[in-house]
């Protein structure tokens, strides 16, 4: 048995009476051992596998092989977590003093709205998680892995270190794997490393000295990674928590999702207004004590003022406009995790998106072709299908009708082991990409039209592959060989080249240009593949280049000039190599001439500050890792910026869980990253996060409409009533008409300003602030002028109707439905800050109309109908009276209106909104 002390790079851990030692192994240290002395430290029998025994007892030690995701809070749990929100601890206090103070109307009111507010949000928030867990219904990963001899197809769940597992073409790797035989196996890594290219692997040790990140680890098969071609046998060295794919998960568990920035302005809400009602309480216990009042009574009149002015309306219209925001964005194929997270874009400034699969579909597709007589052609679509067209000086080229071109896509069809179903591909990303632009053309058949006597295969030693084949009509004809690979291996094959139909000799100056433009692709961030044939080796003919690139998504590019312009700064962070991160960088409009990019390797130099300083100039981070990412998003965070962060790999969790606020793809995205994510969109399109943006913009407009409607009510309601306290007036009042004023205040027509529709003009303002409270300077003059005009208008009515000096039912009906008036016409005016209510349409929200007309209806019962008549103290009113009450409370909307067109006329001049590149 192994001693501690010998082998660096392992643990081993003692189990049992017997201490017989269970090994664990770093994927690094694997990679560094030859084979025979992993499966020595591990314990393990590359041929037979282990004994079933020995599987129970290192599953006792290691656990199963998956992750340990924290057990689901129980249902009460969650709905108690929402009463922490500062406004409902707020209302709670607001409730326990109204049942002090023995004012159970008001506790009760309060109760109720309290209640509203955590079901609506806790109801939410559950379906969202139902949806999430809908769409995570995936098919347990399985393996074929050999146990006492024999090859078993079992659940990747039940591996253990030491076992030894088959791998083949399509195939998700399922665990940390060393690798001891392998036959042309390429692995697709771009879900844990970001980088596009597939992996070809060997099973020699990896010396220490060039052992650096995990795309150096040439012998080891990743967990979560996909075999895109070839076959191989691996012993587990890394299970669950303890593979790399583990160690992005841990630290995504770590990483503690920050506030959303409304979160923030409600806290700062709750806060100042918690402040302003002690003051409120302190000034007039204050001015009672000096005016010789009992303390005690001017306390009771201190806190029920306050308790009014507590609007506990607004949690109400916050949830339930942001649950229809969410129930907006699934119609638009997007899963919104957590309520306020969908109005936490409309303030984004900075998207970090990943490429590989989410600006790109992570599909090779020929792009660009050179055909050897000097002909450019450029090919359209993305994938793996037969969607786009091959373009030629305007010409559609298909079929033979170019036989420059044919014959390329003859030799890319050919020599080829790929094959396309049902758009999807069985072999490796660039034979893919030749197979498409052949189905483009109509050409696929001819890989069926030659047999295939010999074959070559790729090697990343010599760069290029070819077959021998014979016509299927012509057996008795010569062979013909086609060949494909690295322009500068294929071209020492060739002796001529085809121009025209014609087969001439090759000449040095017509390989300095091959090479020429070669180059040129190349640093355009295409692959580039040369192809050629002919009879022998070394007497072959060139026929051209092709160029492939994994193209942009459609409707990428136009969602990122439309962002940019909305004043959002996007950033591109991939694992990719510079040269395909920046060319994709261009096409998007990214990156351009001045533009900066920064590698893994000199961010790891750097420390958070140096980053801070420099990272709101780079346009593209490139051979990025999970680490780099959270770098990254941490930097851009110390500079204030709101960040969203885009991915679908296991390498992005954890920096989606650490931005703003996390978007993950619902179809390509790994289980871990949708874990992490806020936000799923359900069919991968960045599109929609432009309508997420669009929504939070309106959303938080919605609010701010409402808090404006409320607030200015409140201070009406409360200026008019501490007046009369503080002065000795007769109460303009009485207790069921504050009741009714309240309910309004309250009720329909203000939740209905939360549904008002998006403002289409919305996208075009820049992102909000974070650190500005939703009270700003110009609503609080809004808030201010709207309580002045309702308070001196109410107080007219009050004056001109208490002539005599006796209160009357009739004085305190004019003066009651003159303030209910003033509440609808101010509801009006609050449905946008900027825009009239002209320009907005009077009916353009349905709900809000029938809110108002409902608010009328039942204050005309309240003035005619004789036993609520009774109830509040009222009498009937001549039909003059009400068109004096309407034509007077219309001047509160009046004033609001010369207002917004003042603000207008101001930004008439355009002020250059700050970009955070300017931070």
């Amino acid at each position: 048995m192994l001693r501690s002390a010998g082998i660096p790079g392992s643990e081993e851990v003692y189990h049992g009476e017997n201490e017989i030692m269970i090994p664990v192994l770093s994927s690094r240290r694997a990679s560094e051992l030859p084979v025979d002395e992993v499966a020595s430290i591990l314990q393990g029998d590359l041929h037979n596998g282990l004994k079933n025994c020995e599987i129970s007892r290192r599953r006792t030690y290691h656990g199963w092989n998956e992750f340990e995701i924290n057990e689901d809070e129980p249902l009460w749990k969650k709905y108690i977590s929402q009463f922490k929100n500062p406004l409902i601890i707020l209302l709670l206090a607001s409730a326990v003093i109204s049942v002090i103070m023995q004012q159970l109307d008001d506790a009760v009111s309060i109760t109720v709205a309290i209640i509203i507010v955590v079901t609506v949000a806790f109801v939410q928030e559950y379906r969202s998680e139902k949806s999430l867990e809908e769409l995570s219904k995936l098919v347990p990963p399985e393996c074929h892995c050999v146990r006492e001899g024999r090859v078993e197809h079992l659940l990747a769940r039940e591996l253990v270190p030491g076992d030894t597992v088959c791998l083949t073409v399509g195939d998700k790797v399922p665990a940390d794997l060393r690798l001891f035989e392998v036959v042309d196996i390429s692995i697709d890594e771009s879900s844990l490393t970001g980088e596009t290219s597939p992996c070809s692997k060997s099973t020699s040790p990896q010396p220490t000295s060039t052992n650096g990140d995990l795309t150096s680890r040439n012998n080891i098969a990743f967990m979560g990674t996909l075999v895109r071609c070839g076959r191989a046998k691996g012993i587990v060295v890394g299970t669950g928590e303890n593979s790399e794919f583990g160690e992005v998960f841990k630290m995504m568990q770590a990483e503690e999702a920050p506030k959303t920035p409304l979160q923030k302005s409600m806290d700062l809400l709750g806060k100042q207004l918690s402040l302003y009602s002690f003051g409120i309480i302190g000034v007039i216990m204050l001015v009672g004590w000096l005016q010789g009042k009992r303390i005690l009574d001017m306390f009771t009149i201190g806190v029920s003022l306050a308790v009014a002015a507590i609007p506990e309306g607004l949690p109400i219209v916050v949830t339930v406009t942001l649950a229809l925001g969410v129930m907006r964005m699934v119609k638009k194929r997007a899963i919104v995790k957590k309520l306020p997270i969908v109005e936490t874009l409309g303030c984004c400034n900075v998207i970090c998106s990943d490429k590989t699969g989410t600006l790109t579909k992570n599909e090779m597709t020929v792009t660009h072709i050179y055909t050897s007589d000097g002909q450019h052609a450029e090919v359209t679509g993305v994938g793996y299908n037969r969607h786009g067209e091959v373009v030629m000086d305007g010409e559609v080229i298909h079929g033979f009708s170019k036989s420059s071109i044919s014959k390329m896509v003859e030799v890319g069809c050919v020599c080829n082991d790929a094959v396309i179903r049902i758009d999807a591909l069985m072999g490796k990303p660039t034979e893919g990409a030749l197979i498409a632009l052949a189905m483009k053309m109509g050409l696929e058949g001819l890989q069926q039209d030659y047999i295939r006597r010999a074959e070559y295969p790729f090697t990343s030693e010599q760069k290029w592959m070819a077959v021998k084949c014979v016509h299927k009509t012509q057996q008795d004809k010569a062979e013909i060989y086609f060949m494909k690979g690295a322009h500068e291996q294929v071209i020492r094959f060739c002796s001529s080249y085809s121009s025209h139909s014609q087969t001439l000799p090759l000449t040095q100056q017509q390989k300095e240009l091959y090479q020429q433009e070669e180059k040129y692709m190349g640093t355009a961030g295409l692959r580039v593949l040369a192809l050629a044939s002919g009879p022998e080796l070394g007497q072959l003919t060139f026929l051209g280049l092709v160029g492939m690139i994994d193209p942009p998504k459609s409707g990428v590019k136009e969602a990122v000039a439309a962002l940019i312009n909305a004043g959002v700064v996007i950033k591109m962070v991939t694992g990719d190599s510079q040269e395909t991160a920046v060319a994709i960088a261009t096409r998007l409009g990214l990156y351009s001439k001045g533009s900066q990019t920064l590698s893994g390797e000199e961010l790891d130099s750097m420390d958070i500050q140096q980053l801070s300083q420099i990272a709101p100039k780079i346009a593209v981070f490139y051979r990025s890792s999970p680490r780099h990412k959270l770098k990254i998003i941490k930097s851009l965070q110390n500079n204030g910026a709101v960040v969203a962060m885009t991915g679908d790999g296991v390498n992005d969790a954890v920096a989606l869980k650490a931005a703003d606020i996390g978007v993950a793809m619902g179809q390509t995205g790994t289980d871990v990253c949708k874990e992490a994510a806020d936000m799923i969109l359900v069919d991968d399109d960045f599109k929609t996060i432009m309508s997420a943006i669009e929504e939070g913009k309106g959303i938080y407009n919605n609010i701010k409409n409402f808090v404006r409607f409320q607030l200015s009510t409140s201070i009406a309601a409360l200026t008019l009533i501490s007046l009369a306290t503080l002065m000795n007036f007769p109460n303009p009042l009485n207790a069921m008409q504050i009741l009714w004023i309240n309910i309004i205040m309250d009720g329909p027509p203000a939740q209905s300003l939360g549904v008002e529709p998006v403002d289409k003009d919305v996208i075009r303002q820049p992102p909000r602030n974070v650190t500005d409270s939703i009270l700003t300077r110009s609503l609080i003059v809004k808030i201010l002028v709207s309580s002045l005009t309702i308070v001196s208008g109410t107080l007219f009515v009050f004056w001109r109707e208490l002539q005599d000096n006796v209160i009357t039912p009739r004085d305190t009906t004019m003066t009651f439905t003159c303030f209910v008036f003033f509440d609808m016409f101010n509801a009006w005016s609050s449905r946008s800050q900027t825009k009239s209510v002209f320009e907005i349409g009077l009916c353009s929200n349905r709900m809000f109309c029938y809110a108002v007309l409902g608010s009328i209806m039942g204050q005309l019962l309240v003035i005619y109908f004789p036993p609520l008549q009774r109830v509040f103290q009222t009498e009937s009113l001549s039909i003059l009276d009400l068109l004096f009450l309407v034509g007077l409370t219309s001047s509160v909307c009046i004033v609001s209106e010369i207002m917004k067109s003042l603000e207008r006329r101001k930004e008439k001049i355009p002020k250059q909104s700050k970009s955070f590149l300017d931070v």
